[in-house]
């Protein structure tokens, strides 16, 4: 008799065939070289079949990571007063009409304030601080709106579109602390931190395309744990780390800007301590520092005081001029 047991394409491969197959005489002889030519037919077309797979899959890659590599090298470029390598993607002239569009939009959907005294103190502000900025924002269309609402925040779209929430005021106090703001502001502007973090995120979902080609003939659960460590560890290990570097070159350049505006580098202390415990009572400061996507309170004092001399170096130059 003719004995087979099925063990999967895998295990059919091979002279280990011929050992499941028992019996003598001619005709078993032949049924069982018959089988064997069948069966080493169908592993050659699933190994021809599996190469072809692994070819493609390599294709994809590379080409991926070619187009990856040209808009790496077409896209760099590096940040003012730091002078760090980045990678932005995105046109200006897009990154600016894009900043342009929100803003109209924030402008239809948010109450503005019209608070004489406020207007006036943010227009004053705003304008020394573009002036200084403006060497690297040379397209900037400047325009600085106080938007009415008890959040303490404030924003500065590509393009010099800059808005600050009237809850922010308590805390800065004066116009040195409102200048602390609005160089922190305008410096996420001028270093392009919107375009680049749009320029990662490409990145990103073209990183997700490659680990998904590589895992396609892999079973559903094992994909699905790929993506989801993918994703994890792409958000923690790059996309968090990555806004807190951004926050700290703000506070950076934010610095350099307000001092070379005429303002004391050491009011941006006192104002980000008085941040710090407004976070606090706010419930803004837990929760482990490295899922936090701005740095700790602690950590971004510290750095502040270790780039304040610098700061009052170009603080001196501004007054001599």
């Amino acid at each position: 008799m003719i004995f087979l047991r099925h063990q999967g394409p895998s295990r059919l491969c091979g002279s280990r065939f011929g050992k499941l197959i028992t019996g003598s005489g001619e005709k078993f002889r032949a049924a069982r070289s018959y089988l064997l030519v069948e069966n080493q037919e169908r592993c050659d077309w699933l190994e021809a079949e599996k190469t072809n797979q692994m070819k493609t899959i390599k294709y994809h890659a590379v080409s991926l990571i070619s187009g990856l590599l040209i808009l790496f090298l077409s896209g760099c470029t590096t940040a003012p007063v730091t002078g760090r390598s980045q990678l932005n993607l995105v046109s200006s002239d897009q990154e600016s009409q894009l900043g342009l569009t929100e803003f109209d939009k924030m402008k239809q959907q948010t109450p503005i304030d019209t608070n004489p005294a406020d207007n006036a103190l943010l227009q004053k502000v705003g304008k020394r601080i573009a002036v200084v900025a403006s060497k690297d924002m040379p397209d900037a269309k400047w325009e600085f709106v106080m938007f009415q609402s008890r959040e303490a925040n404030a924003f500065c779209l590509p393009g010099g579109k800059v808005g600050v929430y009237s809850g922010i005021l308590p805390i800065t106090r004066d116009e040195a602390g409102l200048a602390t703001v609005l160089g922190h502001e305008v410096a996420h502007a001028a270093a392009h931190h919107g375009n680049e973090r749009m320029s990662q995120q490409m990145l990103m979902q073209s990183g997700g395309q490659i680990i998904g080609s590589q895992v396609s003939g892999a079973s559903a659960l094992t994909q699905t744990g790929v993506t989801a460590a993918y994703g994890l560890g792409s958000q923690v290990g790059i996309a968090l780390p990555y806004n807190r570097k951004q926050e700290s070159e703000a506070d950076h350049i934010g610095l350099v800007y307000m001092a070379r505006a005429g303002y004391d580098p050491q009011v941006a202390l006192d104002f980000w301590q008085r941040f710090a415990q407004y976070s606090q009572q706010q419930g803004g400061s837990g929760g482990p520092a490295f899922l936090r996507d701005h740095p700790v309170d602690s950590v971004r004092i510290q750095q502040i005081r270790q780039w304040i001399p610098e700061a009052e170096a170009q603080l001196g130059q501004s007054r001599t001029q």
